[in-house]
């Protein structure tokens, strides 16, 4: 059993997540706040039904988080051109911001590990965290761009 890298995963999941939890807690947000966040900026005019997708939870549970970023002013929804009952989502200004401030702990955790590996090894990690997905979610990361150059 890989218990050596169970156990790497979960302190550095921990770890990784919490700063970024020190943050969302001051704002009565978590997690699920963040996931959505992160997703929307990362693709501005993604769909309700594909954050769905995405994140594996139930319609109810992100209607009640995407409400309270809405109802606090980080995201926006628009109708969709072609679909006007399509709704697309929006980081707003404040949303764009408070996605980079709780991204800077996390992206220079990443880039201070990278720092102390072997020229190469971010590609080997990307492959490793690709292949810890279900095959049938795989397609998800390429539309996102996670694999570019892979």
């Amino acid at each position: 059993m890989p218990l050596d890298i169970m156990g790497l995963l979960f302190f550095a999941y921990r770890d990784f997540t919490g700063d970024a939890d020190a943050i969302l807690s001051k704002s009565d947000f978590g997690r699920a706040h963040h996931r959505v966040l992160y997703f929307v900026n990362l693709k501005p005019g993604m769909t309700v039904a594909d954050l769905l997708d995405i994140l594996k939870i139930t319609k109810q549970s992100l209607a009640r988080v995407l409400r309270q970023l809405i109802d606090n002013g980080y995201i926006e929804q628009k109708p969709g051109e072609s679909d006007r009952r399509q709704r697309l989502l929006y980081a707003t200004p404040l949303g764009r911001a408070f996605w980079e401030r709780l991204s800077e702990s996390q992206t220079n955790r990443i880039n201070a590990a990278f720092a102390t590996l072997p020229e190469g090894s971010r590609d080997t990690v990307r492959r490793f965290f690709v292949q810890m997905v279900e095959e049938k979610d795989r397609p998800t990361l390429d539309r996102l761009g996670l694999t570019d150059g892979l």
